[in-house]
């Protein structure tokens, strides 16, 4: 049997492109490699799945740091709205919760994955799982088909690939489509991790000694080898037993990879600003207003509501302030090093870790070679990418998906569009 549209995976974006193509006319097979489609959809958002962000197309795109403007033309076609109103009209009710995170009601993100499985079979697509694809088939500069790992062959006008990147490889993506579209002569930018935790071999992380301690609302800033602020990002964040980890050390992790890369150094350079909100004199007046205001105090007992223990015990040594002094006998270098470490806290990082362990794949396919219109190669007729397989990613907080559910939408109507034309 002949295929208008063959899309291969099952995530977010190949969902999205089975949905698109057959309410567009398209006889549509979805091939993927496991026994359950939507793996990764459905450990998303903590296991709740944050479907999209509800911020303005210029918006998202900032926050779609590796490539956003790419998107402009997917997301004007389907963006956050189309992406609400469309689960809505499933009859999944959404919620927005903080900086504009869109979840389900039922904060199950199987909610999404039945919907959208259900959906795509309501439309009449064939669902082929355990079908694990070995090529793409070209000829005479068009697709012709698949040919599966049994050796059988299925023939398809269009082939939309949506098989995703290298992280979290235990839901299935593990790089598949990029010796596929290689083939075709597609060009693939050098992959890493991104949206992944820092490693460091200070050893005060080595030791432990802050492992454990979870921070809110810091700004966790990446320098350059020449001391230029590469970027800050503010949020919550953890100290781990390798490093730095949770959303604002996440977010700083794909430029940490570039610094590294750039500089050739083993290492660059992060600081942690423990109160952003103050400068360092308004941080050293405050706390020494704290320590005066209770003179009979140890500056331990002063300090310990405004910072952990761990942490503050660990920046009072860091200092070389006695933890037991109290005000009379505070040493004023002393309390400027205290206060430009709660501004400054300096952490050498050495790298983060492995893509596999990365929440979303840097690098990918290209995209001087696809058009940004149709999501369509600019080399092979009928040959179409979404989702993560491309060089375009974002932060956490419901953008890589918006993007994989746009991009799955466009390669979706534009392959059904090519085959009825």
């Amino acid at each position: 049997m002949s295929y208008d549209v063959i899309v291969v995976g099952g995530g977010p974006s190949g969902l999205m492109a089975c949905i698109a193509a057959s309410k567009h006319g398209a006889r549509v097979l979805l091939a993927d490699k496991g026994d359950k489609l939507g793996r990764k959809l459905g450990i998303s958002g903590g296991g709740r799945c944050n479907v999209t962000n509800v911020k303005e197309i210029d918006e998202l795109i900032k926050h779609i740091p590796g490539n956003g403007r790419f998107l402009y033309s997917a997301l004007s076609n389907f963006g956050s709205k189309e992406i609400i109103a469309f689960f809505e009209g499933l009859g999944i009710r959404l919620k927005e919760e903080d900086n504009g995170r869109m979840f389900p009601v039922s904060d199950k993100a199987s909610t999404v994955v039945n919907a959208l499985v259900g959906q795509v079979r309501k439309q009449g697509v064939e669902i082929r799982t355990d079908s694990p694809v070995r090529e793409v088939l070209y000829d005479n500069g068009r697709t012709v088909g698949i040919r599966l790992a049994t050796g059988e062959v299925v023939k398809g006008a269009s082939v939309i690939l949506a098989v995703g990147g290298k992280s979290v490889p235990k839901t299935g993506s593990t790089g598949d489509g990029y010796p596929w579209a290689a083939m075709a002569g597609h060009t693939i930018t050098e992959l890493y991790p991104t949206e992944v935790p820092l490693t460091s071999d200070e050893p005060w992380i080595r030791d432990r000694e802050l492992q454990g301690v979870s921070l809110r609302d810091v700004a966790v800033t990446v320098w350059n080898t020449k001391g230029k602020k590469v970027v800050t990002h503010e949020g919550d964040m953890i100290f781990t037993h390798f490093g730095l980890s949770g959303p604002a050390a996440l977010r700083c992790s794909q430029f940490v990879v570039k610094a590294l890369r750039q500089s050739g150094a083993g290492h660059v350079n992060v600081t942690i600003d423990l109160m952003p909100g103050q400068t360092a004199d308004e941080v050293y007046a405050a706390t020494m207003k704290l320590a005066k205001d209770e003179p009979k105090k140890a500056v331990k007992n002063v300090l310990r509501p405004v910072m952990q223990e761990r942490l503050l015990m660990f920046l009072l040594r860091m200092s070389r302030v006695k933890p037991d002094i109290t005000y009379d006998n505070i040493p004023k270098q002393g309390w400027l090093t205290l206060a430009g470490l709660i501004k400054a806290l300096p952490v050498r990082v050495n790298g983060t870790l492995s893509i596999e362990e990365a929440f979303v794949t840097g690098g990918g396919v290209a995209l001087k070679d696809v058009d940004p219109k149709t999501m369509q190669s600019k080399l092979v007729q009928g040959l179409y990418f979404c989702g993560e397989l491309l060089d375009i990613h974002g932060y956490t907080g419901g953008y890589n998906i918006t993007a994989a559910f746009s991009t799955g939408y466009t390669a979706g109507i534009s392959a059904a569009a090519a085959v009825q034309n």
